[in-house]
């Protein structure tokens, strides 16, 4: 097995390292689904091309805002990465492949920002929704603290759950 960062800290150690990575390279670079990737791609040395994956998948699918965030966008890539059906298993089909793995996720991310929409998620953190396509708009979210403490919590927080869950995955079982 490789080596990783992860492997060299503790659970909360980890948690808090996959919290801090998310929340500054969201402030840092934007793109809620990249950064919540590369928190925890790098601290649990997944492929880095799942960063890449993620491109479009920020602030609602394509930032249109009105798709699933792109932080729980990241965390379901990472996840189906790891849990889902590998072209050589088309003539089968899993009703799992992390699915339940998600779904937690999910019903925990609903429970905090009240959504899993992004719009939903922008007024319930922000007050209001933005339309991230409209330069003016975008400025406004900008403005409001979208990458200072807003999306940045956010994409930390689902950072600190994803790293919750692959480091569960990657303790024995008693």
């Amino acid at each position: 097995m490789n080596d990783y960062p992860a492997r060299h800290m503790t659970r909360e150690e980890v948690l808090e390292e996959a919290y801090k990575r998310g929340f500054e390279y969201e402030r840092d670079f934007g793109n809620c689904c990249q950064c919540t990737t590369a928190a925890v791609a790098e601290l649990f040395g997944l492929d880095p091309g799942l960063v890449k994956t993620g491109h479009l998948f920020s602030a609602g699918f394509g930032s249109c805002g009105r798709g699933t965030c792109g932080a729980l966008s990241g965390a379901a890539l990472v996840i189906s990465s790891r849990h889902g059906r590998e072209r050589s298993e088309f003539p089968s089909y899993t009703d799992d492949g992390g699915r339940s793995i998600l779904i937690e996720l999910q019903k925990k991310y609903e429970d905090t920002f009240g959504s899993i929409i992004c719009q939903d998620v922008q007024r319930k953190v922000m007050g209001r929704s933005y339309n991230l396509l409209d330069p003016e708009d975008r400025q406004r979210f900008l403005d409001a603290g979208g990458h200072v403490d807003k999306c940045t919590h956010v994409v930390g927080t689902t950072a600190r759950w994803l790293a919750e869950v692959l480091w569960d995955e990657e303790q024995p079982q008693d």
